[in-house]
């Protein structure tokens, strides 16, 4: 039995100077409705794949949290399977946190979202409304739209003639995108925290240019009545060819925030003190860590790790080495990183240097059952002559859209309901191999056996015979707990949903309790 702990403890345990990580094993969409502030978002449906990246270290103090329901519990046995030893579960789930007086807090990435607007205040960001925006653009005005966001975000609805320069990235490429000092720099995200840091990281880093955040990013262009553009391409260019000047900035910025350099043989050695948790982050582009990717060193855009740091971290505490090309990238997002208050630190020689030692890698992943295929002319000929039962695991707006008649819609946490007994053959539906291989472990505990997985898209199943249908309302709004849907839908004309998420973002900092609060270390300047 994994020991449990009451939430008094817990929230003593968070504030104790040691390395923690508590992981919230509900879905995403139940994550997002409500979560303790330094809980991180691991569903059980995929956890056994995320936990080795985000708990690098077994010996790390590890305590998870559910609904209440005992997800929390069948997690502690998976983590305990792959080597995680200090294990405890929050007693009662998030409703006893919430009981003990302790707040809840709605959406995703919060700690990096609530730094935002802390920042925001703070340094008196000075935003730009989109009414102004617009009437520049049409006076013709010198300015240019940056968006820090990635560049498949930034595809999808952007500001028309916005250029897309993650925020990582800002420092090297501005120059090329921004020659004329006298330009104004306007930068933009979806919502307001890209928009901030991004600017903000102008101003502080020192750039002539006047640099204002566009107040409430492309929502706010929405809500305002303006037209956002779709499928735009336009990118930053490669930076200069020579960066002696800008690395030797970058570094003043970081040492300034308390940023440490570190040889990557210091580095190396850290990764065997079980005491302490190491994090290696490559903050360059996808393109780069494609080209020069150095095994043990995970892909985390530098941008992206500011504003959504507990994607690729967990341990609260830890150690975070980053690494880059040139030796400006690296410094700079350390420098926010460390703000945050994360221990965050930068590699001498970076991803050059790194490469010159063998690195271990993540801990082994669990090994997963290898489900026998089945085709769709088989599954179609099977549904007529034998017991079959299809469970779609795809998510549940994808279910939505288009499935075959006769499938079920489940998800891990409640597969083992989802059976019918005396079917002889169970066939499951899964964007990924892996999550149906994970399911089929809840799954032959539950007493069924000949599990297979469905081959080929949506449209080989529709040339096999098998029949799709749409079903808008199923499953209900209640059951999808793998969508958040004042988050995502937003960005599909909602109004409303826009206004609310603003609202979330706006009203973070009033949340905050005397520890939440502590957590940042915002540098004086």
């Amino acid at each position: 039995m994994t020991p449990q702990i009451d939430a008094k403890t817990l929230k003593a345990w968070l504030g104790d100077g040691r390395e923690i990580a508590l992981i919230d094993v509900s879905e995403h969409g139940q994550y997002g409705s409500g979560h303790p502030f330094f809980a991180v978002s691991l569903p059980y449906s995929r956890f056994e794949l995320g936990l080795p990246a985000l708990v690098p270290n077994q010996a790390a103090r590890l305590v998870l949290c559910d609904e209440g329901d005992g997800v929390a519990a069948r997690a502690a046995a998976r983590a305990r399977s792959l080597g995680y030893r200090d294990l405890h579960i929050l007693s009662g789930g998030k409703a006893d946190w919430r009981r003990a007086g302790f707040s809840l807090y709605a959406g995703v990435n919060v700690p990096s979202k609530t730094f935002g607007e802390l920042v925001a205040h703070a340094r008196a960001t000075p935003q730009i409304s989109p009414q102004r925006l617009r009437a520049m653009q049409d006076a013709g005005e010198n300015f240019v739209i940056v968006d820090g966001r990635p560049f498949a975000e930034y595809r999808k609805m952007s500001i028309p003639g916005g250029i897309c320069c993650p925020n990582g990235e800002l420092v090297l490429r501005i120059r090329d995108i921004a020659p004329d000092p006298k330009t104004k720099i306007v930068v933009n995200c979806a919502g307001r925290t890209r928009s901030i840091i991004g600017a903000q990281t102008l101003r502080e880093f020192g750039i002539p240019n006047p640099v204002l955040a566009l107040e409430n990013g492309t929502q706010g262009w929405f809500l305002a009545g303006l037209e956002l553009a779709h499928d735009a391409h336009r990118r930053h260019g490669q930076g200069p060819a020579d960066t002696a000047e800008l690395a030797a900035r970058a570094r003043q910025f970081a040492l300034a925030r308390g940023v440490a350099y570190v040889a990557p043989a210091t580095a190396l050695a850290w990764l065997t003190d079980a005491a302490r948790t190491t994090y290696l982050l490559d903050v360059r582009t996808a393109e780069e860590h494609a080209a020069q990717a150095v095994p043990g060193f995970a892909h985390a855009p530098g941008g992206q790790l500011i504003q959504a740091t507990d994607q690729w971290v967990a341990v609260k505490g830890a150690r975070l080495v980053l690494a880059d090309a040139e030796m400006v990238r690296a410094s700079v997002v350390a420098g926010w990183l460390r703000q945050l208050g994360h221990d965050a630190c930068v590699l001498d020689g970076g991803i050059t240097a790194a490469a010159t030692l063998t690195w271990p890698h993540p801990i082994a992943p669990l090994a997963l059952p290898d489900l026998p295929p089945i085709t769709a002319p088989e599954l179609a000929q099977a549904l007529d002559s034998a017991a079959v039962q299809v469970l779609d695991l795809r998510p549940a707006m994808a279910f939505r859209q288009g499935h075959i008649a006769q499938a079920r819609w489940s998800i891990r946490p409640s597969i083992a309901a989802a059976l019918d007994r005396g079917t002889r053959t169970i066939v499951l539906i899964a964007d990924e191999a892996d999550i149906a291989a994970l399911a089929a472990l809840d799954i032959g505990e539950a007493g069924g056996t000949n599990i297979r997985r469905l081959a080929g898209e949506p449209a080989a199943w529709r040339e096999a015979g098998l029949r799709i249908v749409a079903t808008p309302d199923q499953p209900a709004d209640t059951d999808c707990i793998d969508f958040l849907f004042f988050v995502h839908t937003r960005h599909a004309g909602d109004a409303q949903a826009a206004r609310q998420y603003l609202a979330w973002e706006t009203g973070l900092l009033d949340q905050l309790d005397a520890q939440e609060r502590g957590a940042f270390r915002l540098a004086a300047l």
